[in-house]
């Protein structure tokens, strides 16, 4: 692409290169391309795009002056660069630039304008004004080598169904495990896609990758899981996140979608004396989509229990709460066994407070119960073997 550096540019940033990539890859087919401003109109009034529904038009509308300047003076047939982080990593030929009003694009993906929004207001700052269609070309390598991922495994065991289950993990815990678990139960193999976003998450993508595998392979016929990465851009938000998510592991090759009761973007509703979801109104993406009921652990049942089917009231129940969970582990406490596997939370505060005790050997040895032997013992050894303790119930 040397030739290339004479052109005029366009700066994106790593969300848009995402979107763009998935795009180009044919991972968010039927759309194959950049639509133009009469195919943006159509989606509007529609939902639909070649007899498939899909929420709302794809476009590239990078925002700043100079991007803003290269577009309004861009010509039918000009080559422009696509510029990332000073990188060069594409080339469009230009089609057509039309406007494009960035309060009506959030609308369109958030359901909303509101800018209080944390999301709603990271999408805006890098909205702009005019939107570029065209055919272009970037690198899909990574996404090739994610579908032949999936591929080989669906090969290895002869899968006939495959589902996909799309998750943060942010982090791991038991509700999870069921999800999981009861997927596993009615399909030959899961995809996990863990979601990779561009803003700060408390836990790093490989942290949580590295736990999920741990779960996988010490918990699960590993053969039947895997763990692919996806990367989290502005389009995956908002109302219309089942809808992608349906149409992404659609086209990875999964003839099944499993989502949890509380999933971001379900959509309930009530009409015609049935409640409805975002999901009934899915036309042409020729995946089944089954929603898993909300867990919960009882302390009546003394166990993880479906809400659906668990005879006691909420007040007996202990959600599965992320944030809050996470919010013990930030602070450097185990959350108890019942919300998260200890061997998973010592994985996690272990790499959150690394080189936390001053005389990890001598504290290890003066507190926990020893063959005589001396053996070197991590930080996630010291915090197994605590919550063990802390689960001794003899003097209690």
């Amino acid at each position: 692409m040397a030739s290339s550096r004479k052109n005029r540019a366009l700066h994106i940033d790593r969300e848009a290169l995402s979107a763009l990539s998935l795009l180009k890859s044919g991972i968010l087919s039927p759309v194959q391309e950049l639509m133009n401003e009469q195919q943006c109109s159509q989606v509007l009034q529609s939902g639909m795009f070649n007899g498939s529904t899909f929420p709302f038009p794809l476009i590239l509308s990078p925002s700043g002056k100079t991007n803003e300047s290269v577009l309004l003076s861009a010509q039918q047939g000009e080559i422009l660069n696509l510029i990332c982080e000073q990188e060069i990593v594409g080339e469009i030929c230009v089609d057509e630039v039309f406007a494009i009003d960035p309060a009506k694009r959030l609308q369109q993906i958030y359901g909303t304008e509101d800018l209080s929004h944390p999301g709603v207001n990271a999408t805006f700052k890098r909205l702009g004004k005019y939107a570029i269609c065209g055919h272009y070309s970037i690198d899909v390598s990574p996404i090739t080598s994610i579908r032949q991922t999936i591929k080989d495994a669906q090969d290895q065991i002869g899968a006939k169904h495959t589902t996909a289950i799309f998750m943060a993990a942010n982090p791991l815990h038991r509700a999870h495990e069921r999800l999981i678990r009861q997927s596993l139960e009615r399909t030959d193999l899961i995809v996990i896609f863990l979601l990779k976003p561009y803003n700060n998450t408390d836990l790093n993508y490989e942290l949580r990758h590295e736990v999920l595998q741990f779960f996988i392979k010490n918990y699960l016929p590993f053969s039947r899981v895997i763990v692919v990465p996806l990367e989290n851009s502005y389009i995956f938000a908002g109302s219309n996140e089942v809808i992608l998510d349906a149409i992404v592991a659609k086209n990875y090759g999964c003839d099944r979608l499993m989502i949890g009761q509380n999933h971001a973007g379900i959509g309930m509703y009530y009409d015609r004396n049935a409640n409805k979801s975002v999901i009934d109104r899915m036309r042409g993406i020729n995946i089944e989509v089954s929603m898993s009921s909300e867990y919960v652990y009882c302390n009546m049942c003394k166990t993880l229990v479906s809400i659906q089917t668990c005879p006691h009231g909420h007040h007996h129940h202990i959600s599965y709460h992320s944030e809050s969970i996470l919010e013990l582990m930030k602070q450097g406490l185990l959350p108890p066994a019942v919300l998260v596997r200890k061997e998973i939370s010592s994985l996690i505060v272990s790499s959150l407070y690394p080189d936390r005790f001053k005389n990890l050997a001598k504290l290890y040895y003066d507190i926990m119960p020893v063959n005589g032997l001396l053996e070197e013992h991590s930080e996630t050894d010291f915090y197994v073997e605590l919550m063990k303790l802390y689960q001794t119930t003899s003097l209690t």
